[in-house]
Parts: C-alpha cells; structure tokens; sequence
C-alpha cells in the first residue's frame, strides 16, 4: 500500500463501522480531517494522551480485520483488472465507432463498461 495514512484511511473506509463512535471520530478527525492530537483533545476535553489511546486501539482493530480478512488487500489487487476491462471495451468501442459502426457492438461495449464502473465503485 501507499503511505501509513492511506493505508489507515482505506482500513477506515473499510472496517470504520466496526469502531466505537469515539474511535471512528478521532480517528477520522486525525487521518481524514487533518487535525492534530492537540486539537482533537481540546475539542472533546480530554488529554492528548487520551486521544492518541483512543486512535491507537482503532489503528489495532482495523489492522487486525484487515489481517483477517484481507478484503482491503483483494479490493487494491482487484482494481487493476478493473480498469484493463475498462480500457478494452473503451478501445472496442472506439474501433467500431470508427469502422464498423455495429450497434450491437456499441451496446455490449456500453454494457461492459457500466458494469466495470460499478465493480471499481463497490467495496467488496
């Protein structure tokens, strides 16, 4: 994966519903929104120490779901294949609009790429 806090952002996407409310919103707070251990302790009335407890043991709840089940790691491996399908039928699409002009070819190209669109929109 990218940088650490790509990866817990994407864990986040992911597993987010499996943490308590106070754990998705620190950790939201601190990976999405950008705000500092101090600013998020200042805002909720706690320590600093407090909050980087509170993110830690989301951090170790993500990880451990994600090390279980791998659905993150499926959903990186997954998009590739995704977007090549993508390319195909756009490249089948433009050859027959350029030389054949077959409806019939035009649809099921237009199928294949609304389904692939949906597919790289679905977490699995």
């Amino acid at each position: 994966m990218k940088s650490p806090a790509f990866q817990m952002s994407l864990l986040f996407d992911f597993y987010g519903d499996l943490l308590t409310e106070r754990q998705r919103e620190f950790f939201d707070l601190y990976y999405n929104e950008d705000f500092s251990l101090a600013e998020i302790a200042e805002n909720s009335g706690i320590t600093r120490q407090g909050v980087r407890d509170v993110i830690v043991r989301a951090q170790g709840i993500l990880t451990e779901f994600e090390e279980k089940t791998k659905i993150v790691q499926r959903f990186l491996e997954f998009q590739p294949h995704v977007k090549a399908i993508e390319q195909a039928a756009q490249e089948i699409a433009e050859i027959n609009r350029r030389t054949l002009g077959n409806r019939r070819l035009a649809e099921l190209s237009e199928q294949i790429l609304q389904s692939a669109d949906a597919l790289a929109e679905r977490e699995l």
